[in-house]
């Protein structure tokens, strides 16, 4: 089987990460790593001296025997980054958000169609061990239907000068969020938040409505004198909490609940049940490394992407319907 050929755009903050990554996968030549920054070029051409590298991203494209690119750029680059690798005929996977509007989402959606090629998108958790496991317990029988999603993740972080907190932040939660419900089914957003700092919404709660009564709620905050990232899960027989700080026991699954029969009239009611707590042991595995494994396989045939193009188009749209939310100060339909 020949080895995928793989380059890599953006070695600054995430990108040397992949590099390492993609190194080590079999049936993978990590082939190229481009930057604009010289010393980032010279310093990683010493650490992988069998992979080339430059600062024009042309001179990767123009390789013909390069079969995928992955964009580790800042957003306001991933939509032409990612346009120029399909149109080269190169496989994609692209950082998060994958653009800065859902119409360049859709475009490159539409072109990476055309050009027959997979076009993934990295949001990182739905690759955690932690996150797999959360999905796979929800939707176990005795875990019951789902009632509510809540989670917070806030802390003294870096005012982003060209973003808010939501694109920043909320954007994890969202995709933990989608490991769990199809957010295709979101019909409204409500975002609330203020900017005391800079222009942009610095702390921010954010509700979505799904069909069906489900909710979700997301409280995304740089201005936290503590850093916590905390989500809970609720169902009508069990409940979930993942906590990400955690050094090992990340996830706690309550046998807690309500018990009640809507067909019968129950003069007891309400019945609150208190049951045992387990928590699951979850495999030490990078997620970047399941991510670029993940990636190659998909490029094969053998898997089918577990954050497409489609799921990253809809998680931009979510981010501007919350944007708008926050201009018009109410909710706003998603038309999904």
């Amino acid at each position: 089987m020949k080895p995928v050929s793989v380059g890599i755009v953006g070695l600054g903050y995430w990108g040397p990460n992949w590099l390492r990554n993609f190194a080590i996968q079999e049936g993978c030549t990590l082939a190229w790593g481009c930057d604009m920054n010289v010393e980032r070029v010279t310093k990683f051409a010493r650490q992988y001296p069998a992979t080339r590298f430059t600062k024009n991203v042309t001179d990767m494209l123009g390789d013909k025997s390069l079969d995928a690119v992955i964009i580790a750029t800042p957003t306001s680059s991933h939509f032409s980054l990612a346009k120029a690798a399909l149109e080269a005929g190169k496989h994609v996977l692209v950082e998060k958000p994958m653009t800065g509007t859902s119409k360049e989402a859709a475009q490159l959606v539409s072109l990476a169609k055309k050009q027959k090629k997979m076009l993934l998108v990295d949001h990182t958790f739905a690759y955690t061990a932690s996150v797999q496991r959360i999905a796979e317990m929800s939707h176990e029988k005795k875990f019951g239907d789902l009632l509510y999603f809540d989670s917070t993740r806030i802390n003294l972080g870096l005012i982003q000068k060209d973003t808010n907190v939501l694109w920043d932040l909320a954007i994890h939660d969202l995709t933990i969020l989608a490991a769990i419900r199809d957010l295709s089914h979101v019909t409204e957003v409500l975002a609330i938040g203020s900017a005391h700092y800079g222009t942009h919404v610095e702390d921010a709660h954010l509700h979505l409505t799904f069909t069906g009564g489900f909710a979700a709620h997301i409280h995304a905050s740089w201005l936290s004198p503590v850093k916590i990232r905390k989500t809970l899960i609720a169902g009508r027989k069990a409940m979930i909490t993942y906590d990400d700080i955690e050094p090992s026991e990340k996830i706690r699954l309550y046998d807690k609940g309500i018990d009640h029969d809507d067909t019968k009239p129950d003069p007891f009611f309400p019945k609150y049940r208190s049951g045992d707590v387990l928590i699951p042991a979850l495999p030490m595995t990078e997620a970047l490394s399941t991510e670029a494994k993940h990636f190659l396989e998909c490029i094969r045939g053998n898997e089918k992407p577990i954050v497409s193009g489609e799921d990253g188009m809809r998680m931009v749209r979510i981010l501007e319907l919350a944007n708008e939310s926050l201009k018009k100060h109410k909710p706003v339909k998603t038309g999904f």
